[in-house]
């Protein structure tokens, strides 16, 4: 049998106080609604059904590069009447499994857990024990064990109120039985809405039996309706992301103070200290080492590379053994070799650094390549930008650039040359020469600098 998913995420989430659509609210970088879909791909590989009301222009540009079938619910009625809008992109053969976009950690493990207990009895029903269930759905059960019916918390006397498991509102079961059953939902509840739920006490009433799946945690089936829940859930997201790093061998000085929004792939003995941030996809190979302070986006980084405090590097590949900082800035399209030195206030953009050479000191280098063993001095800068267009500054192998260095662009530095301090090298220099730019030195005797009145 066919397994689709049902994505409901339609909600307007008028308690985040956003003009944004709560499922596009963030978390570790990425949109909910993405986290439930990349979820729901690992189950089934059927486009899902998205039920969108509430920004869903928003929404739906955001997700064009994604296979998806949409339902539009222009009035949000209650659960059941958005799968009643979804209804017609889900064909009675198959079984469906009910998500939502605002319920973003659920595992792969519970769904097929959830999955495979509905194929068994063609309805399964994911369900939590709270220690506090106030606002919850709860699950009654009759004299067997079994699910009898679902109370929500508004329409619960006292008695049911006690009750700890609660409905999370994740479902798989055969869509023909949802054809059949969404047509006679009522709005006699406190919500005056449509709910989903009822399905239960339908199913029972036919003698279908509803088959129960625990969730491994509560945290995977909390939704957010506030940006303090959102924040919460980040906390745990995090936390669950750091176990795993360092299970696998990572060094996390402090576990509480790492982010990671996107994918950090580590070596053996990677070393992070703390408030590192990770976004897209990063690389760390063996024995690198991050500082304190730093981010890292899109980004390779060879065996034994240390990253000293407070640097910033995006889209960028560095070699081995590099040296990074502190307070440098490596900006996309950069591809360093092994054994380079970025050091403390250098900015890099845009260019190639070959095997051994060094920019330690207050540099800009950018649209430049730079050859083997170059040795770059603090304040040079290539002056890449006409106002119009950007130029290309080429210095070969084992050359010395000389501190306070202009290189006016497009312009070559030879194989062994080397550039005078405060140097403004505007014509390319030949390999193996010296050129020095700067005026000569004048001394005058018995000068006397302006003073004010008094």
């Amino acid at each position: 049998m066919e397994l689709r998913v049902c994505v409901l995420a339609a909600g307007q989430g008028k308690r985040m106080n956003s003009d944004l659509p709560k499922v596009m609210h963030a978390l570790a970088g990425k949109p909910m609604i993405e986290h439930v879909l990349d979820t729901a791909e690992k189950v089934t590989t059927s486009p899902p059904v998205i039920v969108y009301g509430h920004g869903g222009e928003v929404l739906r540009a955001h997700l064009t590069s994604r296979v998806l079938v949409w339902a539009e619910q222009r009035e949000q009625l209650g659960t059941g009447h958005a799968v009643a809008q979804a209804l017609p992109a889900l064909p009675p053969e198959c079984l469906i499994l009910i998500l939502y976009g605002d319920v973003p950690l659920l595992s792969v493990d519970t769904l097929k857990r959830l999955v495979a207990a509905a194929k068994d009895s063609g309805f399964g029903l994911l369900t939590v024990n709270l220690a506090d269930p106030t606002g919850y759905g709860r699950i009654t059960r009759d004299t067997r064990g079994e699910i009898s019916a679902i109370v929500e918390h508004r329409d619960a006397d006292s008695a049911v109120r006690v009750i700890k498991e609660v409905n999370t509102g994740v479902m798989a079961l055969r869509a023909e039985y949802l054809h059949r059953w969404i047509p006679k939902l009522e709005t006699h509840n406190a919500q005056g809405e449509y709910y989903l739920t009822d399905c239960v006490e339908m199913a029972v009433t036919e003698g279908i039996r509803v088959a129960s799946v625990m969730a491994a945690s509560e945290a995977e089936v909390l939704g957010v309706n506030t940006r303090n829940q959102l924040a919460y859930l980040e906390r745990i997201h995090q936390r669950g992301i750091a176990d795993a790093l360092m299970v696998q061998g990572v060094t996390l000085l402090d576990p509480s103070r790492v982010d990671i929004r996107g994918n950090l792939r580590c070596g053996r003995d990677v070393v992070i200290d703390i408030n590192a941030l990770f976004e897209g996809n990063v690389e760390l190979a063996d024995g690198v080492y991050i500082g304190p302070n730093c981010v890292i986006r899109d980004s390779t980084l060879g065996v034994g590379t240390r990253v000293l405090a407070n640097c910033v590097i995006e889209e960028a590949h560095i070699g081995e053994n590099g040296r990074i900082g502190p307070f440098s800035r490596v900006r996309p399209e950069t591809d360093l070799g092994q054994d380079v030195h970025i050091g403390n206030f250098v900015e890099v953009k845009k260019s190639t650094i070959a095997d051994g050479s060094k920019v330690n000191h207050l540099a800009y280098i950018g649209d430049a390549a730079i050859g083997r063993n170059v040795n770059v001095g603090a304040g040079t800068i290539t002056c890449n930008y006409d106002g119009a267009y950007k130029h290309k500054t080429i210095i070969e192998d084992d050359a010395f650039i000389g501190s306070d260095t202009q290189l006016v662009a497009p312009v070559t530095v030879g194989r062994g040359a080397t550039v005078g301090a405060g140097t403004t090298v505007t014509e390319d220099v030949e390999p193996g020469r010296l050129v020095i730019s700067r005026v000569r030195q004048k001394t005058i005797a018995g000068y006397q600098r302006p003073r004010k009145e008094k």
